[in-house]
């Protein structure tokens, strides 16, 4: 297996450019190498046509729970793209607090910060077990001056990380902490189906602090607010197990009724299931 040191031992990924076909192949056995299509496909674009993807091969890397993939002012020089896990991109301040950025996981990419100068400007840690597909700056412009059509499609993903991330500014100004915490459930639900997981039963990798330090919230709004979902049937908590009930509802959502209006809610969706059950009771007996 490929060494998951990433501080010494992490493959240079001038190393995955000129491999020989031989080699390659061998590696390609072992699952640490990918052809272009596959990289594409993983990143949900169209392959360039013109390029032969059999002689483009891209290396893996596996880090383990906790580990850096890159750090802040580390020189740039390789993009990463998710294979498998879930990771966290965080700024650090010189009092060593944290502020998550994003949570990257499957067909996403990393490191795209780090293109202006040359430095990335922040630090992606493993939140889990990953398989990263290293994407070296070099080769892609190399080939971009080749294959435009390569390059645009890689634009285009990148720009598609901008639009994420601006997305989530815009969230975190507009809409009250209840509303955050549901459109972040939504958006997970969402990411988790479109990587073929289930949407309405998943587990949360990052911690509620992560979550609310994404959502510029303190991590009792964020515990808090899980609990009163719960509470009013929205969705089911089991510790880091998530299960959405109402997903319709967690889109729209503006606030949370007032404790008292909720109590009151719960209430009569509990009597409601009562007078269901009880009347069901009759019609089972009578087909015994």
């Amino acid at each position: 297996m490929l060494s998951t040191d990433t501080s010494d031992s992490r493959p240079s990924p001038s190393s995955t450019l000129h491999s020989s076909p031989m080699e390659a192949g061998r590696q390609r056995q072992g699952r640490l190498w990918s052809n272009l299509k596959e990289v594409c496909d993983l990143l949900h674009i169209t392959a360039a046509v013109s390029v032969n993807s059999e002689e483009l091969l891209f290396q893996h890397v596996q880090f383990k729970t906790g580990q850096r993939v890159h750090t802040i002012g580390q020189a740039f020089d390789t993009l990463y793209i998710v294979n498998s896990g879930f990771l966290k991109t965080v700024l650090i301040d010189e009092f060593g607090n944290e502020q998550v950025l994003s949570f990257p996981m499957k067909g996403d990419m990393l490191g795209v910060d780090g293109i202006h100068t040359r430095h990335y400007a922040s630090e992606a840690v493993a939140l889990s077990d990953c398989d990263l597909i290293l994407l070296p700056f070099k080769k892609l412009t190399a080939l971009g001056r080749v294959h435009a059509e390569l390059e645009n499609v890689m634009y285009g993903v990148m720009s598609r990380e901008l639009v994420r991330e601006q997305a989530m500014i815009g969230m975190l100004g507009a809409l009250s902490a209840e509303a955050r915490v549901a459109r972040f459930l939504v958006s997970l639900a969402d990411r988790f189906a479109a990587m073929g997981y289930s949407s309405k039963l998943f587990n949360l990798r990052m911690t509620r602090h992560e979550i609310g330090s994404y959502l510029g919230l303190t991590l009792e709004t964020v515990s808090r607010t899980l609990s009163a979902f719960n509470e009013i049937g929205l969705i089911t908590v089991d510790q880091r197990t998530i299960g959405i009930k109402d997903p319709e509802a967690l889109k729209t959502l503006r606030r949370l009724p007032p404790s008292r209006s909720r109590a009151k809610q719960t209430a009569a969706k509990q009597k409601a299931e009562l007078d269901q059950a009880a009347g069901d009771t009759p019609a089972a007996l009578a087909t015994a």
